[in-house]
């Protein structure tokens, strides 16, 4: 997997404190300690929409469809380009493997895959359009996928797939995300977290660990 942020709204962090304050019609000093702090209380606060101002690019590669499939459930304040397997011939059978898929299983995983891509040239080979003859490929083809995510998406969308119980691969593709915002806007970074440091507990039937469940926090304010 390769996470390169490409573009990105410049003084991304500014521009959401400014357009906040303006909402007030409060003019402030907005020095870099300021702008934090005010960024910080603007999410504890719930006012989110001045995040909606600045926005992202990134150029995500090398993850699998499976994976990509679950990204593309956000839409609000998202835009993708995907890598078309329609219009993209697959030379090369790159795709991914679980680290689950071990003892034993990794040499049929493998032979399954590549056999699959086998089939598949071999159709485009004799004839098959690209657009049918991937339809043998699996989910766990890799693909290349562009998005752009404003930052209030990008806060609500870190809450869902950084959890300990989202899958490994999307959460290894939003530590990406993260890691690649902080480059240019810390204090937006500190903020993309799962929801459970927002809310003080689970919302998961169990917990990992972080945070005790919700009934169990219930249960424990209800006996105090």
């Amino acid at each position: 997997m390769k996470v390169v942020l490409v573009s990105y709204t410049p003084d991304s962090e500014l521009i959401i404190a400014s357009s906040a304050s303006a909402s007030y019609d409060s003019k402030k000093n907005f020095t870099p300690e300021y702008v934090s702090s005010f960024l910080k209380n603007l999410a504890e606060r719930g006012h989110l929409s001045p995040f909606e101002h600045a926005s992202f690019t990134f150029d995500i590669q090398g993850i699998s469809r499976a994976c990509s499939h679950q990204l593309v459930r956000h839409r609000i304040g998202v835009a993708f380009t995907q890598q078309s397997q329609r219009y993209t011939k697959l030379t090369e059978p790159h795709f991914v493997t679980p680290s689950t898929i071990e003892q034993g299983w990794e040499e049929r995983y493998a032979d399954l895959s590549l056999a699959c891509h086998r089939l598949y040239r071999e159709m485009v080979e004799g004839g098959i359009p690209m657009e049918d003859a991937r339809y043998v490929l699996p989910q766990s083809f890799e693909t290349r996928i562009v998005m752009t995510m404003n930052a209030r998406e990008l806060i609500n969308a870190s809450e869902l797939r950084l959890c300990q119980k989202a899958q490994w691969e999307i959460r290894e593709l939003f530590e990406n995300l993260r890691s690649e915002v902080k480059k240019v806007a810390p204090a937006i970074e500190q903020m993309l977290k799962p929801k459970c440091y927002r809310l003080g507990f689970c919302t998961e039937s169990k917990s990992c660990g972080l945070f005790p469940t919700r009934n169990k926090v219930e249960t424990k304010n209800g006996s105090n």
